[in-house]
C-alpha cells in the first residue's frame, strides 16, 4: 500500500510541475502586457481659464469629433477591479468593473452629467510592438442615464487585438498595484 501512494504522489508531482511550467510561459508573456485607461468629463471650453483646466481633442480616427475635456481624469486603471472584451451585436466592446471608489465616482458623475460624453483614453502595447505607445482616444460615449454598479462598457477605436491587449495591460496593471508591486512603463 506505501508503494502505491508513493507512485501516486510522483505522479502528481509530475503532473503539477509540468501543468505550472506551462502555465507559467503563456503567463509571463500576457503578464509583461501593461495599459493605462483614463476617463475625462466632456465639458465647455472656458477661455478665461488661465490655468488650462482644460483640452481639446479628436476622438475616432476614420471620423474624427472634437471635444472639451477636463485635464484631470476622473477615472484610471487604478480604479479597475476587472477590463475584458466582451461580444456585442455586431462586434466588440471593452467592458472595466470598477472598484468600491470607482463605483461611487462613476455613478457620482454619470448622474450629475447626463448628456455629456466620458471621453477615454488610453495607452497600450500594440500588437508587434514591444513599448507602451504614446496613447490614443479610444471612445466618447454619451451619458445616458446613471451608472450605478460600476459597470461600464464603451466600444473603443480599435481592432480586437488591440482591444484584447488593452484589457489584459489594465488588468495586469490593476494587478501590480493592489498588490504594491512597482509599474514601469
Amino acid at each position: 500500500m506505501l508503494i502505491r501512494f508513493n507512485g501516486f504522489n510522483l505522479y502528481l508531482v509530475i503532473a503539477l510541475g509540468s501543468g505550472l511550467v506551462a502555465g507559467c510561459k503563456s503567463a509571463g508573456s500576457q503578464g509583461k502586457i501593461l495599459a493605462t485607461v483614463r476617463l475625462h468629463l466632456e465639458t465647455k471650453p472656458n477661455p478665461a481659464d488661465r490655468m488650462s483646466h482644460t483640452d481639446s481633442v479628436e476622438v475616432d480616427r476614420h471620423n474624427p469629433m472634437s471635444f472639451t475635456i477636463a485635464k484631470d481624469p476622473f477615472l484610471t486603471e487604478g480604479n479597475v477591479k476587472e477590463a475584458k472584451v466582451i461580444d456585442t451585436p455586431g462586434g466588440f466592446a471593452v467592458q472595466l468593473q470598477f472598484d468600491e471608489q470607482g463605483t461611487w465616482l462613476l455613478e457620482e458623475y454619470t448622474t450629475a452629467n447626463r448628456n455629456k460624453h466620458i471621453v477615454i483614453a488610453s495607452q497600450f502595447v500594440a500588437p508587434g510592438e514591444e513599448k507602451i505607445n504614446k496613447g490614443r482616444w479610444l471612445a466618447a460615449p454619451k451619458i445616458g442615464t446613471h451608472i450605478t454598479d460600476g459597470l461600464f462598457s464603451f466600444t473603443p477605436d480599435a481592432t480586437r487585438e488591440e482591444a484584447e491587449r488593452i484589457a489584459a495591460g489594465i488588468n495586469n496593471v490593476a494587478h501590480k498595484l493592489a498588490s504594491g508591486e512597482p509599474i514601469r512603463f
